[in-house]
């Protein structure tokens, strides 16, 4: 049996149907371009949900330390209900750059067990320099205001670092603030966060402290 080549034209022919077809420069490029967008969308969503993370566990350990200090006033009622700071240590305004009482007493310390707290003066006095030494670990740049306060609130429903004790309708109000993140989006840098001494700072978290309270009123 005889073979035979195949013509010049049809070796041709088929050689340039087996010759491969792939992806050019240009269309790699632009599926890079399309992924790196996709990817930048997911490094955003990410930024934003830790900044959310934080914000929740800094609003979370506010709540838990207002309800502490409002447990704390009820168990020492005698000195709790009085209305003036001189009387009732738990009351007051105290700043970020100064988080403690003029006078803290540490008598419930153990170092102190022998003699501990003589009054229930000493015992909120002591309370309160253990809660505000733990205020200013927890949140960052803290401020605090116990306070009577008739209106804790604007007309817009905004809380209010200010304190109005006039007519019968006050009660004690915790009111706490830190550092948090700016809503507006804009800002850049240290400007991107809200502190708490600024003359536009509110309270994050508004807490009034009422007979058997269990819920806590948050800046809207």
């Amino acid at each position: 049996m005889l073979l035979t080549r195949p013509e010049p034209q049809r070796r041709h022919t088929r050689l340039k149907r087996r010759h491969p077809k792939g992806f050019t420069l240009i269309e790699v490029l632009v599926a890079i371009v399309v992924f790196s967008f996709g990817l930048l969308g997911m490094v955003g969503m990410q930024a934003f949900a830790l900044q959310a993370n934080r914000e929740a566990r800094l609003q979370s350990q506010a709540t838990s330390l207002a309800r502490e200090l409002a447990e704390m006033m009820r168990g020492n009622l005698q000195i709790a209900a009085k209305t003036t700071s001189a009387e009732n240590p738990y009351l007051g305004t105290f700043s970020a750059s100064n988080l403690t009482l003029s006078s803290p007493s540490y008598c419930l310390n153990v170092s102190n067990a022998s003699t501990g707290c003589t009054s229930t003066a000493q015992v909120a006095s002591a309370q309160m320099s253990d809660w505000l030494a733990r205020v200013d670990t927890t949140l960052p740049g803290a401020r605090v205001s116990v306070c009577l306060d008739g209106s804790p609130f604007t007309s817009d429903g905004l809380a209010q670092w200010t304190c109005s004790a006039a007519g019968a309708d006050e009660i004690i109000y915790i009111k706490i603030g830190w550092t948090q993140v700016s809503t507006n989006k804009t800002l850049t840098g240290a400007n991107a966060f809200e502190q708490t001494t600024d003359s536009t700072s509110r309270p994050g978290l508004t807490f009034p402290v009422t007979s058997g309270n269990s819920t806590s009123g948050s800046t809207p």
